[in-house]
């Protein structure tokens, strides 16, 4: 039988797909979030679809100080994926400084904290697979979304370091940079067809680099290119655009 996936932060359409994902492929899945309870529903589809058990989990991402008893409470999967984020509001986030610390803990405290808790229990049994759910908006700050961005890039780099800790440890770290993607967070957002994902491909995508072992994916490979071209953009012509 194909080992226990826990999905953090599971309440989103996102991390529901990510769950349905290796549901199928029959792992056991740990759905982790605020709340738990309010994910029996989920869970019984999964149980159903799948027939594969499936457990509640309460965690809060942005409580780091409970993060060590969670692990330490938690059959250890060999698989843990974290789907915790919150955009914010850009214009909020720089009128509001308390506005803007959330959107910093929720991409890059929080996310941080519990990928460095299960890194070091999975460290300790010397096996395991960290997901982390970054952003292309950490590839390069921008004005539309710096603070967000700025937070993703953090956690970019911390999943960058954590994978390059561990890489002699048996436990192997993929980040995730899915671009946009047809969610509740972007409900409303007017996006580009050809660089959108649906929740399922994003869930595939992460599948297939767990299985293979991939150390970077762009959910739509049009991504790399795209973020390559930005990122190249000189500073003066920069700082002229709107992007």
């Amino acid at each position: 039988m194909s080992g226990p996936v826990l999905i953090l932060g599971a309440a989103s359409g996102m991390a529901r797909a990510i769950a349905r994902s290796f549901a199928a492929q029959g792992h056991p899945i740990q759905l982790a979030a605020r709340n738990s309870a309010r994910l029996e529903e989920d869970a019984a589809d999964l149980r159903t679809r799948f027939n594969v058990d499936v457990t509640l989990h309460d965690f809060d991402a942005l409580a780091t100080d409970t993060h060590a008893d969670f692990v330490a409470g938690l059959p250890l999967p060999d698989i843990a994926v974290c789907a915790v984020g919150a955009m914010g509001d850009q214009d909020e986030s720089a009128a509001d400084p308390a506005k803007a610390a959330l959107v910093l803990r929720s991409n890059f405290e929080g996310p941080a904290s519990i990928l460095a808790q299960l890194g070091n229990a999975m460290e300790a049994r010397g096996s395991g697979t960290l997901v982390g759910i970054s952003s292309v908006a950490g590839d390069r700050g921008r004005a539309s979304n710096y603070v967000y961005g700025s937070a993703k890039a953090g956690f970019t780099a911390f999943l960058s370091g954590l994978r390059n800790r561990l890489a002699q440890k048996g436990v192997h770290v993929v980040t995730v940079l899915p671009g946009f993607v047809r969610t509740a967070m972007t409900d409303g957002m007017d996006l580009p067809g050809p660089l959108t994902a649906d929740p399922e491909e994003v869930g595939a995508a992460i599948l297939k680099a767990v299985e293979k072992q991939r150390n970077i994916i762009y959910t739509r490979p049009i991504w790399r290119i795209v973020m390559a071209v930005i990122r190249n953009i000189p500073e003066p012509i920069f700082k002229k655009t709107s992007l």
